[in-house]
């Protein structure tokens, strides 16, 4: 009895430790941010900049004054600085998404706090203002990520809900995707960048971005940044 008493209960802290590793919202290892306000949505970019699609997601905010936040990797930000600062320009606010695009969940401490700080050191020097927002690869952490995140003075984020248009759908089913998913206060994940490739193709998602913005303003919600969340 004691002995199936104790493995049910090491399943349970297995089980505790697997949802906190892989589900991005999960507050096991430390508080996440995944939805704010009720009147908005947030419309989050990951895994930038990009050589075309940044741009042209920078041109359809601007165009149609929809703030967006940027979850920027450092290697890829080294790669098309021009980008990165064109981003900082339009006053989004832009986090740290680390600086290769790892999985942070199978890393060292030593490695993790590189990522980081690799990362957070590029985006300073590039676009002058030092992030204060984190995101990890795929949402996957473990005890030793937010304690790398705290020591540079991060919040972490996660997400509401994200629509697979890293895999490269058509616009329409990114939009469609959306849509059908809004709800009061969703973080909305987006992909300007392939986390592997810092040319992969995301225009889907930019071509997709003006439909989204529509059917945002017309369920009645504002798009919003997550600047505000940050407090």
């Amino acid at each position: 009895m004691m002995l199936a008493l104790g493995a049910a209960g090491l399943a349970g802290v297995g089980g505790l430790l697997a949802w906190g590793t892989y589900e991005p919202n999960a507050p096991v290892f430390g508080p996440v941010v995944h939805r704010g306000a009720r009147d908005a949505i947030y419309l989050t970019f990951d895994d930038g900049p990009n050589p075309k699609a940044t741009p042209a997601i920078l041109e359809v905010l601007t165009r149609d004054a929809a703030p967006g936040t940027f979850f920027m990797v450092g290697r890829h930000a080294r790669a098309w600085p021009d980008v990165a600062r064109a981003v900082a320009q339009t006053g989004s606010l832009i986090g740290n998404h680390t600086d290769t695009h790892v999985k942070l969940h199978l890393r060292s401490r030593s490695r993790i706090r590189s990522e980081l700080a690799a990362a957070h050191a590029t985006l300073s020097r590039l676009t002058g203002t030092a992030p204060v927002a984190f995101r990890a690869p795929h949402g996957y952490r473990s005890p030793l990520v937010p304690r790398a995140a705290s020591e540079l003075g991060y919040r972490t984020f996660g997400w509401t809900f994200g629509v697979w248009d890293s895999a490269g759908p058509p616009a329409e089913v990114i939009r469609a995707r959306v849509r059908r998913r809004l709800r009061p206060g969703a973080i909305v994940l987006l992909h300007d960048g392939d986390g592997y490739d810092p040319a992969g193709d995301r225009m889907p998602t930019a071509r997709a971005l003006p439909g989204i913005i529509r059917d945002v303003r017309d369920a009645g919600f504002e798009l919003r940044s997550l600047s505000e969340l940050l407090a």
